[in-house]
């Protein structure tokens, strides 16, 4: 675009939209809105490649709701996909903000409970459709959904999706959906398997990218420390979390179960002031412990990478990676959760021994130097368990191993000697017993 647009205004949307806005409380288009708004009300394809916390999810928002205007017919007109449910909800809640004005008849599905509530919605007469891919198809195989008006296809965190595995019920549900449709493909980070899969679905798309691929917020600032095993990690976190400039903190696990311990540790020493989120916490636990993060009830959120792209939170004051991602591009999703809509972040990564192998590769791939910081003095720097050791050598084994396959390492499978002598000796044979 030639001009840049300052103000909402500008887009020639309608007044209901305008009003909507206004109430959200936004100020002036973000870099991606104002790339990508025009080119969606112009009915194009579009791919917009943009970090977590740069708006995009009212860059396709707010022309999709003045192509959709108000409520119309039975049948849905616009479908939008999420990889998970949290990403689901917060997608749906920013659109149910933006559409109050509108009158539109807005439904959002997701796994994890019963469908009947849901069911009663579309029957009643749906516009626009939030879901995960596995629950529209569940609800489209059972008769509920009709899908021959959708006019407006949207996939949200596609580098998400194909992570993820879903490629396949996504080429499932365009089948269902007619051929003749308006495509926008969002992502934060745009490797070659999105590129791919966009090259295969979308016509002559217009490819808007405000940030290069797999970059870091400039609002966030981002160091890491050494520690060397686990008890050392929740030492040092115990002792960041006695300093209060971290008021709204969220921390990145590796598995569900480190995710476990970190909170039972925290939720001692806390008083109730943390919560934790990971795959096998129930739905309603889930969206509880979010809602009372979001709204300050609480101060810390143990989370796992299922919640990366989900969580879309004003102020969160600090990221701590208590474990380095090994996907990773999952790094910059996890510290686009700070320094959102704006506002400065802090980016604190855990590091041991092969970590610091992983965070070297993910400053490759960011293009930015990650600066060291020292672990305080009273931070005790515990033993490392035999355990532990044993982990931490088999990976970078296999990291070594990756980049030469000759290479042994020191937890190679050795093979048996043969033995002529063993093989050559006449078998032993029991006596029947009589």
């Amino acid at each position: 675009m030639a001009n840049k647009i300052d103000h909402f205004e500008d887009f020639k949307l309608n007044r209901q939209l305008l009003n909507a806005i206004e109430d959200a409380g936004y100020k002036q288009p973000t870099p991606i809105q104002q790339k990508s708004i025009p080119t969606i009300l112009g009915g194009n394809d579009l791919i917009g490649i943009a970090q977590t916390g740069t708006g995009k999810t009212a860059a396709y928002l707010l022309p999709l709701l003045f192509k959709v205007k108000y409520a119309q017919g039975q049948n849905p007109r616009a479908l939008i996909l999420a990889p998970g449910k949290e990403l689901t909800i917060q997608i749906f809640d920013n659109l149910m903000e933006l559409s109050k004005y509108c009158g539109t008849r807005n439904v959002c599905l997701y796994g994890g409970i019963g469908p009947k509530t849901q069911i009663e919605q579309i029957e009643s007469g749906v516009d626009i459709i939030v879901s995960t891919p596995g629950r529209f198809l569940e609800l489209y195989r059972k008769g509920i959904l009709f899908t021959k008006e959708i006019k407006t296809f949207v996939l949200d965190e596609a580098d998400k999706m194909m992570d993820m595995g879903f490629a396949p019920q996504i080429r499932e549900i365009f089948e269902k959906i007619p051929r003749k449709r308006q495509n926008l493909l969002f992502s934060a980070t745009f490797p070659e398997k999105v590129q791919s899969f966009a090259d295969e679905f979308l016509e002559f798309p217009q490819k808007i990218a405000v940030t290069p691929q797999s970059t870091a917020a400039e609002t966030v600032t981002h160091f890491y420390y050494k520690a060397p095993n686990l008890k050392t990690k929740i030492n040092l976190l115990s002792h960041l979390l006695n300093d209060d400039s971290l008021n709204k903190v969220i921390v990145f696990t590796r598995t569900k179960e480190i995710a476990n311990n970190v909170f039972k540790f925290l939720d001692r020493k806390l008083n109730d002031d943390v919560r934790v989120i990971h795959g096998n916490k129930g739905q309603n636990s889930r969206i509880n412990a979010f809602n009372d993060f979001r709204e300050g009830k609480i101060r810390v959120l143990v989370t796992t990478d299922v919640s990366a792209r989900g969580l879309d939170i004003d102020m969160v004051s600090h990221v701590i990676n208590f474990d380095v991602p090994r996907a990773y591009e999952e790094y910059v999703h996890r510290i686009g959760r700070t320094g959102r809509a704006e506002n400065s972040g802090i980016a604190l990564s855990f590091v041991n021994e092969v970590e610091e192998i992983h965070l070297r590769e993910i400053e490759k791939l960011i293009g930015e130097q990650i600066d060291q910081k020292l672990l305080p003095e009273d931070v005790e720097i515990a033993s490392t368990s035999k355990k532990e050791i044993q982990e931490i050598a088999i990976e970078i084994d296999k990291i070594k191993r990756a980049k030469n396959p000759e290479f042994k390492g020191a937890f190679h499978e050795k093979k048996r000697k043969f033995k002529p002598e063993k093989f050559n000796k006449p078998e032993k044979r029991r006596k029947r017993r009589r």
